[in-house]
């Protein structure tokens, strides 16, 4: 299973339309305190609408102890400070995605000590970043898709109508 880490996210919004991803794509969600908010916030309730529920989640007093709690696992740090592109990186179906918090950011004495792990998303001029949600569904989603999606409904239907190919068969 991917897991999606959030190291001291800030804005409940956020996070709960990452929880709503994670649900989505049997992803788990690993939160590292202090977080910017409580996790029975409305915000975050309303975003992560009623499937928060259904999410994997754990929390961890620090960073310490996320690292302590999961010895030997295969991190990935996105950060606008890296070289290489998130498309570069060769993602394990049990990898962990590492998103730092909105307002700085993973912090550069972990970034260094992982630069080959380190990925970002290509972005156009001076921009400083994408919204974290975003950018967290950019990534997870190339991971399933080296991963072929796996465990995932791959085709969907209409509810009313019949796609023109299914009316042939």
């Amino acid at each position: 299973m991917i897991h999606i880490v959030l190291l001291e996210p800030e804005i409940p919004a956020n996070t709960g339309n990452i929880g709503r991803t994670c649900v989505a794509t049997g992803t788990k969600l690993d939160l590292i305190e202090p977080l910017g908010f409580s996790l029975d916030e409305k915000h975050l309730r309303r975003a992560g609408m009623d499937y928060w529920k259904d999410l994997s989640v754990s929390v961890y007093e620090n960073y310490e102890d996320f690292l302590s709690k999961n010895p030997g696992a295969k991190v990935y740090y996105a950060t606008t400070k890296a070289h290489k592109m998130y498309t570069e990186a060769e993602f394990e179906p049990d990898c962990f995605i590492m998103f730092g918090k909105e307002s700085a950011g993973i912090p550069e004495e972990i970034l260094t000590q992982h630069e080959a792990e380190c990925i970002r998303i290509p972005m156009v001029g001076e921009t400083r970043s994408l919204n974290l949600s975003n950018a967290a569904a950019i990534v997870l989603y190339e991971a399933l898709r080296q991963n072929d999606f796996e465990g995932m409904k791959r085709t969907g239907s209409l509810h009313r109508l019949k796609w023109a190919s299914e009316e042939q068969e």
